[in-house]
């Protein structure tokens, strides 16, 4: 989770004003407290309809997609009936060889505070063939559910802690979503929220090679010794100054006067997927490469970019 660097020590105090004064300039503008509801409001659509799919086929919990918001002032009604609730229920499979079920659903409405995280867990099939892909499946989903888990475990407890010390108004959001995937690879995209007074958002993306086993990473998928960091981060630039050229509303650092804000290009850590056109997808969160307003972005890289240096 690498946040926007907003300048460097500096002995000029004057630059260091004129900084400050840039960077809430960029963060002010926040999207509003109707849109943080509308983030409340499509978690609890999908619980209830979850609850009202369950009754008609005893089958599948649906993930919400959480959106790029900031935290308003929330009253909500105590929960009188608790403020954790774990389950273990179905949500959709992925490929043949993985499904995805919910660890653990933490809930939490107070009149300052808000949480709710669904811990999502991948289980890999039983009845693989392959004796290897299946060993590789079954350690490389353990590594990635204890990560997930990991994550969301830290979350709670600073949520805890903030309740104990009265810290204010907090909120706290944590779900997660199945990309689109090739019959190769399927993604499980880890979206959390966390809010007090501003909030972030920031995504994690777990790729597995269903035809391996193994963790996908980005240079997985060019051949050996190619340049891919060039094409894809100066198409990212093309796109980033396409979209401002098009909405005035649009921001990236991308030709910004303080040169060390600008986006350069990616590394090898770069989050990214593969979508239902077997495309590359570079995410960032927010921060990384725009103002906070922008939220999380994400660029598909056309086929012909890196056309010749895909496997």
């Amino acid at each position: 989770m690498a946040n926007k660097m907003y300048g460097t020590e500096r002995t000029n105090s004057l630059l260091e004003k004129e900084l400050q004064a840039l960077r809430s300039e960029y963060e002010k503008q926040q999207m509003t407290e109707e849109q943080v509801e509308q983030l409340h409001q499509k978690v609890r659509e999908a619980k209830k309809m979850n609850q009202n799919k369950e009754k008609q086929t005893g089958v599948i919990k649906f993930a919400a997609a959480a959106a790029a918001v900031v935290v308003g002032v929330f009253i909500i009604l105590p929960n009188t009936s608790g403020t954790i609730a774990h389950a273990m229920e179905q949500i959709p499979i992925l490929g043949q060889l993985v499904k995805v079920v919910t660890f653990r659903d933490y809930e939490y409405e107070g009149e300052r505070n808000m949480a709710d995280i669904e811990v999502p867990e991948m289980k890999p099939e039983e009845q693989i063939e392959d004796s290897a892909l299946q060993e590789n499946i079954d350690r490389t989903t353990a590594e990635i559910n204890a990560e997930i888990q990991s994550i969301t475990d830290n979350l709670i407890a600073e949520f805890e802690r903030n309740l104990d010390e009265e810290m204010g108004y907090q909120d706290v959001v944590v779900t997660s979503e199945v990309l689109a995937t090739t019959p190769d690879y399927f993604t499980l995209k880890l979206i959390c929220y966390q809010g007090a007074g501003s909030g972030y958002q920031w995504n994690y993306y777990y790729t597995i090679d269903l035809n391996t086993g193994e963790r996908l990473q980005l240079k997985d998928i060019f051949k050996e010794g190619a340049d891919y960091i060039t094409p894809i981060s100066e198409n990212i630039k093309q796109q980033m100054q396409e979209q401002m050229d098009a909405d005035e509303n649009v921001y990236y650092w991308l030709n910004d006067e303080i040169e060390e804000w600008n986006f350069k290009a990616i590394t090898d850590e770069t989050s990214f997927y593969l979508n239902e056109k077997d495309n590359v997808v570079i995410g960032f969160n927010e921060g990384d490469v725009a103002p906070m307003y922008m939220g999380t972005v994400e660029f598909e890289i056309p086929a012909e970019v890196l056309e010749g240096i895909r496997k």
